[in-house]
């Protein structure tokens, strides 16, 4: 009788608690309803990253440790090597082909399709995102179902062509602390943290302790970053009601196969992912021996929680496997399109059957990771039956696919997410591809991007622009490598340099309207706007017109003296997206131009109020205080400008005049000095000369 009544007893402990299970074979599968969730995605974090992982003089205490006291998966993959389709896999439970994001550029998460956000949102949770970087921007569709989704990363015209922008893991962690701590009811968080993304520039004092390997130095800065996140739950051990999923969405090769970062090559460097569980009322810590993959994370959720899934799932629960429970490992999609995409290099497709992997390419590829690990043998010419058997796997998961619909994109979602060197591109691809498209062939020319890129970031322009042309001498039939030689002849002055490769460019893409945004905005840079509306007009009056093609449109328009069509053609853009600054700051820039000083301040002054760094529009602030006489709020805003966007020169120029006006020679001459350091002096000769003289 004593024994009946414990079992009673904890039965009615876990019915109090929510709680309930079920014995199947070997440990006990437990679940518990109204538990939060954080969910945390590391960008570009490999598994053998970490010390859990590994890596003995790893300093990531905080995620070692969540492992050491949850689940950990010693072997998990993704699906996608790049961002966006890596997270619409491990929020939908879904494969690429069946939601249809395929890269990052192109592709929108469709509204009708079901996420962990929507689900939960539906079940009275109060859902949160906290994004640190332009990949998982809210307008490619993975906002749907939170209540919060914060995407702020400051100014991006602060950024390049190369340079995209992003918020510290620091930053975004302590936004996503907060919004865990303000609500007693349920919560879904996600955070999603870049600092491992390339290029790799780790704060004090990470930068020091790793000063030959940069990216483990990003590293043990987000898990830094996580600390403030993790500690509380960590600490509350059962007590905590918060489940906690930790995963990546790709890694990162450094240089393993001769690519250096990531976006081309499926191997285990960039697609396998660490993968934690913790919730210590749920599972007991332990080492995880099944095969994992990201399409598992929602329906593991969703069981943690006891919610139902939603049907047609890809993905099956991991639960089992968590309490110990010995599962085979399941069979396993993975693509790597953005080569097709962005450079018109073959495809690759393959399907991971562990322990076997098989990559289809022009050159196919055959690996068994149990005994080569390192992917160093294809066995596809010597193991026919299981290539065979593996390629009726995929072929089953091929049959599933109608294709990558790619969309034409935005050019500012274009240009900003030009840093990662896989922009999907409006040209056809081709239907067939040999032996000569093979990324392993073609891998060179990522490397020379690779280096345009680090050259640029570096400040060595001319050496960028060198390296860009042997790019485009080596590959001439690459619309990629044209738009990068575009705009660093643009970016030293040379609007005529950057008009002829831009032209080369849409030549070879006569459909991205990106890039012919790009060429208005070179051809007006070049006191040739007539020819801008000429070549944009086409462009502009397409069923849904490209954001930058409008904005390019209006600035010719202004240049030409035609301010109240630029108005009406920046109205249509700001239709489009209603949420964007840079439109509002246009808007007003016109309205600056013909000196209408109150709409000019308004139309700024709302810029600001969605982004409080717009460089633009605390310029065009600057020139109204100026022009009415208002010094100190002119060099205010002015100040504020160049801090937020170093390539501010005009702005910078004016700082340090009116300055020197002011009588504050000092601060004048720290500015026009930078000024003649830094401007292009094809497009600013007559103003350097000028500054010269005064700091003489």
């Amino acid at each position: 009788m004593r024994a009946s009544w414990a079992l009673a007893a904890a039965a009615l402990a876990a019915a109090l608690a929510g709680a309930w299970w079920v014995r199947g074979r070997g440990p006990a599968v437990r679940r518990e309803a109204g538990l939060s969730v954080l969910l945390v995605t590391v960008d570009t974090l490999r598994a053998d990253a970490l010390g859990s992982y590994g890596k003995a003089d790893a300093r990531t205490p905080w995620l070692d440790r969540l492992a050491r006291e949850g689940v950990r998966f010693e072997q998990a993959h993704a699906h996608n090597v790049v961002t966006l389709p890596s997270h619409a896999n491990i929020l939908s439970g879904r494969y690429p082909f069946e939601h249809g994001v395929r890269d990052n550029a192109g592709f929108r998460f469709p509204p009708s399709m079901e996420t962990l956000a929507t689900i939960l949102k539906a079940r009275g949770y109060r859902t949160g995102a906290f994004v640190s970087a332009f990949p998982l921007d809210s307008r490619f569709g993975l906002d749907r179902g939170f209540d919060v989704y914060d995407d702020r990363f400051g100014d991006h015209e602060a950024g390049s062509a190369f340079a995209m922008e992003e918020r510290t893991g620091a930053e975004t962690a302590a936004e996503a602390a907060a919004f865990m701590r303000a609500s007693a009811a349920p919560t879904l968080t996600w955070l999603h943290l870049y600092d491992p993304h390339a290029p790799y520039a780790p704060p004090a004092p990470f930068a020091a302790a790793f000063p030959d390997a940069p990216y483990h130095g990003e590293v043990a800065a987000v898990d830094a970053a996580l600390g403030t996140v993790l500690q509380p739950l960590l600490e509350a051990g059962r007590d905590g009601r918060t489940l906690v999923v930790l995963t990546s969405d790709h890694g990162e090769s450094l240089g393993e196969h001769g690519e250096k970062t990531h976006g081309i090559f499926t191997y285990e460097g960039a697609l396998r992912v660490p993968l934690v569980l913790f919730q210590p009322r749920l599972f007991a810590p332990r080492v995880a021996s099944a095969w994992a993959r990201h399409v598992d994370v929602l329906p593991t959720v969703l069981d943690a929680l006891d919610v139902p899934l939603p049907p047609g799932l890809s993905g099956t629960s991991l639960l089992p496997a968590a309490a110990g429970q010995g599962t085979p490992g399941v069979a396993a999609y993975f693509e790597s399109l953005s080569p097709m995409l962005a450079r018109g290099w073959a495809p690759a497709y393959g399907v991971l059957a562990p322990p076997l992997k098989y990559i289809e390419l022009p050159d196919p590829e055959l690996y068994d990771l149990a005994r080569d690990g390192a992917e160093s043998a294809n066995l596809v010419s010597g193991r026919a039956e299981d290539r065979e058997r593996l390629q009726g796997l995929l072929a089953g998961f091929r049959r599933r696919d109608r294709g990558a619909q790619a969309r034409p994109e935005d050019g500012d979602v274009r240009r900003r997410l030009a840093a990662l060197g896989y922009v999907a591109s409006a040209a056809a691809a081709p239907r067939a591809f040999g032996p000569d498209d093979d990324p392993k062939r073609l891998i060179r020319l990522d490397a020379l991007l690779e280096q345009v890129l680090d050259l640029h970031a570096a400040g060595e322009g001319a050496r960028a622009e060198a390296v860009c042309r042997e790019l485009v001498a080596q590959r001439p039939g690459m619309p990629l490598a044209w738009r990068h030689l575009a705009f660093l002849r643009s970016e030293r002055g040379d609007s005529a340099g950057a008009v002829e490769a831009a032209r080369r460019a849409l030549a070879l893409a006569p459909e991205d309207a990106e890039t012919a945004a790009a060429l208005g905005n070179y051809l007006n840079e070049w006191g040739r706007p007539a020819e801008a509306l000429a070549l944009l007009a086409p462009y502009a009056e397409r069923a849904s017109p490209d954001l930058d093609v409008l904005m390019a449109m209006a600035t010719a328009l202004a240049y030409s003296g035609r301010g109240a069509e630029a108005l009406a053609v920046l109205e249509r853009a700001r239709a489009l997206d209603a949420s964007s600054a840079l439109v509002l700051a246009n808007i007003g820039t016109v309205h600056l131009a013909a000196r209408d000083y109150a709409r000019a301040a308004a139309a700024f002054a709302a810029a600001l109020e969605r982004e409080p760094a717009l460089a633009r529009a605390h310029n065009g602030l600057g020139v109204v205080a100026a022009e009415n006489g208002r010094t100190e709020e002119a060099i205010g805003h002015w100040r504020k400008a160049v801090a937020a966007n170093p390539r501010e020169y005009d702005t910078l120029f004016n700082l340090g005049l009116l300055l020197r006006r002011a009588g504050r020679a000092d601060e004048a001459r720290a500015h026009l000095r930078r000024f003649v350091e830094t401007a292009p002096p094809a497009r600013y000769a007559e103003d350097i000369a000028r500054a010269r003289r005064w700091l003489q």
